[in-house]
């Protein structure tokens, strides 16, 4: 009797456990710790376990930890990888429609590019990604882009004819370089402060935030603020991943996702008017640059990618005028 006793208290027991047992599902980024990026994806982890009641554990690998974004997208297209805070010129390898977004000098303040990104563009993009098994949770910042370089200031086009610059693996950014007179050279982030500080490259382009937070300044004379193009974070899903999970974790995700991206632009603004002044006190030099010869000198990149990508092109440059007014 004790024995049967013992083994229906055993059975309700069972019964009564939590008929779930937690996921989890790791997030691939490229940036140091303190960059904006690398905080956001943080609190995308802390998020996605509170909206899910502890069901989905993010784990966070930084500092290509769980490889480069190329990795990462390889990865998540076959469902080995959850999510990834991504590159731009990375994911237009895969989708090549991201790279529209980095025409040259298309945006001049960061609220403008938000805009433009959480629309139609946006939307466009989404479905672009879905094509190629990648599911756009969120466009997160990743700042206007600066040229750095150890040959001279760059005041004038003509003063990057033959520097060597490492660009991302993006043909959007390969272009714009090329048709100022540089040898853009595309490199893993990874890679790059190595590069430099052995001189393998002469420079590079980032925004201020990813400059300082990977010490690229260390190894770097000279900052040209060129702003020559934008360039935004896409945080990608697998489909295979999302797809596997419920409706209701799929939302979570994405509410989590949005709400980070809050945080991760929030920085990114703040970072362009405090790192200045720490990275001049470092040594490095600043010097200001006057738009008008770059934007001529890259006209061209505007005619090839509008003869590949027709409507997208129209419609981002519609979009940008139109949140250059608000």
């Amino acid at each position: 009797m004790k024995t049967l006793l013992a083994t229906v208290v055993m059975s309700a027991t069972l019964m009564a456990a939590p008929a779930w047992a937690q996921q989890t599902l790791r997030l691939a980024h490229n940036a140091a710790p303190g960059n904006p990026k690398a905080e956001a994806s943080l609190k995308f982890a802390e998020l996605v376990a509170q909206k899910t009641n502890g069901r989905l554990k993010v784990v966070v690998g930084g500092s290509a930890q769980f490889g480069d974004d190329v990795e990462a997208l390889t990865n998540m297209r076959l469902g080995t990888l959850a999510f990834s805070a991504n590159s731009q010129g990375s994911t237009s390898g895969v989708v090549p429609q991201f790279a529209v977004l980095g025409l040259p000098f298309l945006f001049q303040e960061l609220p403008q590019a938000w805009t433009v990104v959480d629309g139609p563009v946006g939307t466009q993009l989404g479905n672009n990604a879905k094509e190629k098994g990648l599911v756009l949770l969120a466009m997160w910042d990743n700042g206007i882009r600066h040229t750095t370089n150890n040959v001279r200031p760059i005041t004038k086009p003509e003063d990057l004819a033959g520097v060597k610059i490492r660009t991302p693996p993006d043909p959007m950014t390969v272009d714009i370089f090329k048709a100022l007179g540089a040898n853009p050279t595309p490199l893993a982030f990874s890679e790059l402060y190595i590069a430099l500080q052995q001189g393998v490259m002469d420079g590079q382009e980032n925004p201020l935030m990813n400059i300082y937070s990977s010490k690229i300044h260390e190894v770097q004379k000279y900052i040209s603020l060129t702003g020559h193009k934008y360039e935004s974070t896409p945080v990608l899903a697998s489909k295979v991943v999302f797809d596997g999970l419920s409706k209701a974790d799929q939302q979570a995700v994405l509410d989590a996702a949005a709400e980070a991206g809050k945080l991760n632009r929030e920085m990114s603004q703040k970072s362009d008017s405090e790192l200045r002044g720490k990275m001049e006190a470092a040594g490095i030099k600043f010097n200001e640059v006057d738009p008008a010869p770059f934007v001529a000198k890259t006209k061209a990149v505007y005619d090839k990618w509008q003869a590949q990508f027709p409507e997208l092109v129209t419609l981002i440059q519609k979009e940008a005028a139109a949140a250059a007014k608000k």
